[in-house]
């Protein structure tokens, strides 16, 4: 059986269509804490999971009401669950793997170059593998490296960033066959408005960000490399000063 709620909470349910958002939060909380599984709060109250969820997410439940939930349920119906568990593994393994992949490659010049560039030009964040530059060579090296160390196949999406008066359709086209792609797929195109500042450089054909697409994974691997890579230097560098 349940816990049993004080009938403050349980009068609060009853009334629950004219409760505040707050009120309702605090309703669900409430029951949290006794020990309720969620279903057992959605057999009281209409609330969808993953809005009972977000406002029980701060709440740990002790390990005896654990245990009262699992002998009430039979299953872990209700219980927290790390639903990131097998992705965590998988990215340590990962991990494992770029680190012995980029010792074994640490003498090809491509693989050198290319981590050197993403290392100084490539995002850091969001687990997007990306480039962003105004020199279209820097991209053709980038998407040399991609296919081969990352996809044979990999496919890419361009983002431009031009100024205020710039020809768009004609800078995507001078990126188009720069880098040599059939089918080109473009992101909507950043226009930097007028009065906003000194352009002491002009950048008729604008700056590009070329992304790879499905590429976490690949992001994952890149910072291995280019962490196996920064210790590889700082050891050199300690020897050197012996």
């Amino acid at each position: 059986m349940r816990p049993e709620a004080p009938q403050e909470l349980l009068s609060a349910a009853a009334r629950w269509t004219v409760l505040s958002r707050r009120e309702r939060a605090r309703v669900g909380r409430g029951l949290r804490r006794l020990g309720w599984s969620y279903r057992e709060i959605r057999e009281i109250v209409p609330v969808p999971s993953s809005t009972l969820a977000g406002w029980c997410r701060d709440i740990a439940l002790t390990d005896a009401q654990v245990a009262a939930i699992q002998e009430r349920t039979a299953s872990p119906r209700g219980m927290p669950r790390d639903t990131q568990r097998k992705r965590r593994a998988e990215i340590e393994r990962i991990r494992a793997d770029a680190r012995v992949f980029a010792e074994h490659h640490m003498h090809d010049p491509l693989f050198v170059a290319g981590t050197v560039l993403y290392w100084g030009e490539g995002a850091k964040t969001d687990r997007l593998l990306a480039l962003t530059n105004a020199d279209p060579a820097a991209h053709r090296l980038f998407m040399r490296w991609t296919r081969r160390f990352h996809r044979v196949n990999a496919e890419f999406v361009l983002s431009l960033h031009l100024h205020h008066g710039d020809d768009e359709e004609l800078a995507r086209q001078w990126w188009i066959n720069e880098l040599q792609l059939d089918v080109p797929d473009f992101t909507k195109t950043f226009t930097k408005p007028p009065g906003t500042g000194h352009r002491k450089n002009r950048l008729p054909n604008g700056v590009c960000k070329l992304r790879m697409r499905r590429s976490a994974d690949a992001w994952y691997r890149t910072e291995t490399w280019i962490d196996v890579m920064r210790m590889r230097l700082a050891s050199d560098s300690a020897a050197q000063t012996c």
